[in-house]
Order: structure tokens, then sequence, then C-alpha cells
């Protein structure tokens, strides 16, 4: 992999990330929930990154942002569609831009849902995504601004990416999120042995993250609206496709 990738803690349960192009030393970092934890990684690593990517405008991703330029004099990218919540916003993005770091190029995929204008960052050569708070493991985002049908979009965009995507999100949420999961999909010999694993995990402190698509596609309900076992368990054999997400969705909002 030609992108490397620095993951940690951010606030109480959000992931920071920096990721460093290896031919050419050029780094990026994803979101900024919290300037000390990502001066200690940059402390860390000795990664000093010139660009920041943002996904969408909540406080938990934008909290660094203008002390962290002030410091580094970093390039801020972030999502036209929120610019005006983007503190120190340099460049405005939307579906099909492309942003480069180093010798890696990002592909922008607008994923409104959680917020209207989030957005996902796509490293096609290095093989993965930057989902934040559209996808996560073993969930997704809950709908604040958004109907059910833009974020059903966003996550059939996601879904069309190459199963063998590792993909990097926004929280921890992962071992609630696999509680629901069985709840609506309990039949699925993949989602409870994932559930197992993911529960030993987090026993020794570990972080879940990354995952992949292809585990996600075999194991998360948000992903599966088409599963005959999930319609099944919902009631909702023949309804449209729309409708069960919302469900999904609905059910997790009060799990």
């Amino acid at each position: 992999m030609t992108l490397e990738i620095e993951q940690f803690m951010c606030r109480s349960d959000n992931f920071g990330i920096l990721a460093r192009d290896r031919e050419t030393g050029a780094t990026a970092l994803i979101d900024a929930p919290e300037e000390h934890t990502i001066l200690e990684a940059i402390e860390r690593t000795g990664w000093t990154p010139s660009l920041l990517l943002i996904t969408h405008h909540h406080v938990d991703h934008v909290e660094a942002n203008l002390a962290l330029k002030e410091r580094f004099g970093l390039t801020i990218y972030g999502p036209a569609k929120e610019a005006d919540k983007i503190p120190g916003i340099d460049w405005q993005l939307k579906e099909g831009d492309t942003v480069t770091v180093g010798g890696q190029d990002a592909l922008v995929i607008e994923t409104p849902g959680h917020t209207a204008g989030h957005i996902s960052y796509h490293f096609a050569k290095a093989g993965i995504a930057f989902t934040a708070d559209t996808l996560f493991a073993l969930g997704c985002g809950r709908l604040l601004e958004c109907e059910p049908a833009a974020m059903l979009e966003s996550l059939k965009k996601i879904a069309a990416l190459p199963p063998e995507t590792t993909i990097y999100c926004g929280h921890e949420y992962t071992e609630s999120n696999a509680q629901f999961a069985l709840s609506v999909d309990p039949e699925n010999a993949a989602l409870r042995e994932r559930a197992r694993k993911i529960e030993a995990l987090r026993s020794e402190g570990k972080p879940t993250l990354p995952t992949t698509l292809a585990e996600e596609l075999a194991t998360n309900p948000f992903l599966r609206w088409h599963d005959p076992d999930i319609r099944r368990n919902l009631g909702m054999e023949n309804a449209p496709d729309v409708e069960v997400f919302a469900e999904i969705r609905k059910r997790k909002d009060t799990f």
C-alpha cells in the first residue's frame, strides 16, 4: 500500500486519521476532531500534514481546523455545499472533483444523508475510502439533515466501489452497531462471527477499524436492504428498497 495510515482516537469515540504518500512524504489529515490528540499523532509519526480534508461540518470533525491551519499552514478542503460551515476552508469540493496528496489522487464522492453536504474521499490507487459519518462499520450515520432516500443513494455509491476497498470511518461505534445488526439479521453466520471478534477487540481496548467493503456488504444491515432474510424479519418482503432501509434506520434510532 502506497498510502500509509495512522489512525488514532480523538474525543470520546472519534477517529483521527493521518494519510501519508510513502513516495513523496506528502501528508493529509482527514477531519480535525481535536487539536491535542492530532498534535500527538503528528509528533509520534513525524508526519506533518499540508492538507486537511474535511468530510462534513459537525463540530467533532472541524473543531481544530483553525488552530491547525495557523500552526501548519494547512490548505483546507471541504464540501462546497457546507462551505459556510467549514472553518478556514480554502477549496470547495463537489462530486467528481479530485484532491491530490503527493502521488495519490482522491476522488470526491458526495454522500449526503448524515448531513446535507457530506462528502467521502476515495483513494483508488491505494484502495482506501474515508467515509466518515456516512458508512460506519456495521452501521450508517444518523439522518440529521436528509430523508432516507438520500442516504440510501449515498450508500449505493459506496457499495459500488471495489469490494476489496479498505474503509475508514469517523467513529468507534462498531460494538453497539453489531448488537443492533444481530437484531435484524440474526441468522447471518458471518455477522455472528464478526460480532464475536468485535467483542474480543473491544474487551482488549483495540479499535475495530478499518474494515473492508466486502465485510460490510456481507454483514452491515444498512447495505443489505435487499436481503430476503432481513426483509422477512422486518415483515417487508415486497417493500421498496427505500422503505426497508428507512425501517432499519428507524429501528436503530430507538435501539
